[in-house]
């Protein structure tokens, strides 16, 4: 990513507010000689002494001679900025490069360079450039870091220029901005096989329409290049066109992940609360999904979803693979808690047929939103809910050892809908909670922990 422009020494819109702009940036030392050497004149000419009025005059003269040649001064100079990357994660390090172009034929005097960043970057960054010759350039660069998601703006550049005695100071700025997104972090989840993949996880990501034989096959127009060894005669002879077999027709397995951002859901803020988790996690699950070929999407409980999905979202294991991961990623790096109450918008969305696995990511959850919760099993192939417990989060870990009693209540509920719905404890990683869920769903779908269920 880069932003630049070009600052001129000299450009002002008019000479009288260029002087009065360039008068206002007298520094504390220039307004100081300025000052003594009105006060100087005065005792000079009550005093009668003439000495005292030429060191009066130096005092005076020598900081308005430093704000004329600086207004004067014409040389241009360009500066440029570029991101390395552009998108980061949360915790993690971006360096930011500036560059400076001498673009005039005169010598730039003393230089300081200063970028913009917001607060939560760490401090402003300054840098002293001593002369740069004509047609001349500098480089620095500065690292930024943030634990907080979002997309935070950098810029403008900002160019002063200084006297050599210090006493005027006029600052110049580029105009052009850059933005430097932070993406929640995203932890590599392994490939277990959790129920609802079966129809196009791994190698069996495509699946066939068609047919066991001339009865289940799907028939449609002949096209031009179409192998004649397709041709479906019977087919043909009775729509009375030429028809060839469809025969196979790649259907990509399905993922939904849903993301409970309701403000009553989570309590407390900050990198390490159970909201970021959620979030950090639904962006783990959505990469993953991603490049396991699923077509993946992503929900939040308000009914909405990332701007430029398709009907059944984001293909994987395609070109558009990594644009489609950095969109669900931009989305989640801005996402914040909503005033809803409940997740009824959400589960109308899913009424709209999306069979395929859904994830979710729910926070507290009181007796009725676990019974609309636990609908949303009836429209997905599979299920699969990390449950995160407020309350949990919100003390010491070893303050409470295990899910509270209407957590516990919850997980029971969502569990005999058909989910399979793991808690998750203050500190647990995503990984390790994927492999705990793999073990649930193995554990119920197998012979005895059948039986144990029942």
């Amino acid at each position: 990513m880069d932003a630049g422009g070009t600052a001129g020494a000299g450009e002002d819109r008019g000479e009288g507010g260029g002087i009065r702009t360039a008068l206002a940036g007298l520094t504390t030392r220039g307004r100081s000689f300025l000052a003594a050497g009105i006060a100087a004149a005065i005792c000079a000419y009550v005093l009668g002494q003439s000495d005292l009025l030429r060191v009066g005059l130096l005092l005076g003269v020598l900081p308005l001679v430093c704000v004329v040649v600086l207004h004067r001064t014409r040389y241009r100079v360009a500066g440029s900025r570029r991101l390395s990357p552009g998108r980061v994660p949360a915790g993690s390090e971006a360096r930011v490069h500036l560059r400076v172009d001498n673009v005039s034929r005169l010598p730039t005097g003393l230089l300081m360079l200063q970028d913009r960043v917001p607060y939560v970057l760490g401090p402003r960054p300054r840098f002293v450039l001593d002369r740069v010759e004509p047609g001349g350039r500098r480089e620095v660069s500065y690292r930024v870091r943030s634990d907080l998601r979002g997309r935070y703006p950098l810029g403008p550049l900002q160019l002063r220029l200084t006297d050599p005695f210090g006493l005027c100071e006029l600052t110049r700025s580029f105009s052009a901005h850059d933005t430097l997104t932070v993406i929640p972090r995203v932890e590599a989840l392994p490939p277990v096989r959790l129920s609802g993949e079966a129809k196009g996880y791994g190698e069996g990501r495509q699946r066939s329409l068609a047919l066991a034989g001339d009865d289940d096959v799907i028939p449609r127009g002949y096209r031009y290049g179409d192998d004649l060894r397709r041709v479906h005669w019977r087919s043909t002879a009775r729509y009375g066109e030429l028809m060839v077999r469809r025969e196979e027709q790649p259907q990509r397995a399905r993922c939904t992940v849903l993301l409970d951002t309701r403000g009553v859901a989570f309590e407390g803020a900050g990198p390490d609360s159970s909201f970021e988790w959620a979030v950090s996690g639904a962006a783990s699950v959505l990469v993953h999904m991603l490049e396991r070929g699923f077509s993946v999407r992503l929900l939040t409980d308000t009914g909405d979803s990332v701007p430029g999905e398709g009907a059944d979202g984001f293909a994987g294991v395609s070109q558009g693979t990594a644009e489609a991961a950095g969109l669900m990623l931009d989305t989640l790096a801005v996402i914040d808690h909503s005033d809803g109450a409940g997740l009824s918008a959400a589960y109308d969305t899913l009424r709209g047929g999306n069979e395929g696995l859904l994830v979710a990511f729910f926070g507290d959850l009181d007796e009725e939103q676990a019974a609309v919760a636990a609908k949303m099993r009836q429209r997905s192939g599979g299920a699969l809910a990390f449950l995160l417990d407020s309350e949990t989060w919100s003390r010491e870990p070893a303050d409470v050892p295990g899910p509270t009693e209407g957590s516990g209540e919850r997980l029971r509920m969502l569990r005999e809908s058909g989910w399979t719905a793991v808690t998750v404890p203050r500190g647990a990683s995503v990984e390790e909670l994927w492999r705990t869920a793999d073990h649930e769903r193995t554990t119920l779908t197998s012979p005895a922990g059948a039986k144990a269920a029942r």
